[in-house]
């Protein structure tokens, strides 16, 4: 038995939106199609727009140490070459 609910092929056809809806809210499905597994549906994993302020603080205890200096001298180097040849975008 699969862990996951069983519908058929027929099922998929006349009741698609209620399915539909169904995966969108995390719901996922096998489906079937002359008593034969075929296919699953599953949800998309959402990707998150926001990280909590702890998680991120976090994450941050672990990161490396910026050097500031290194970080201004790259930012110096980046606009002396300005939009350059090598710049795809430039007009």
């Amino acid at each position: 038995m699969s862990a996951r609910p069983e519908i058929t092929q027929r099922d998929l056809r006349n009741r698609s939106k209620e399915i539909m809806d169904a995966v969108q809210n995390g719901k996922a499905f096998t489906v079937t199609r002359d008593g034969h597994r075929i296919g699953e549906l599953i949800p998309l994993r959402r990707r998150r727009r926001f990280v909590l302020r702890e998680e991120f603080s976090a994450l941050s205890r672990s990161a490396p140490d910026i050097s500031l200096d290194a970080f201004r001298e790259d930012q110096d180097i980046t606009a002396e070459r300005g939009q350059g040849q090598d710049d795809r975008y430039a007009g």
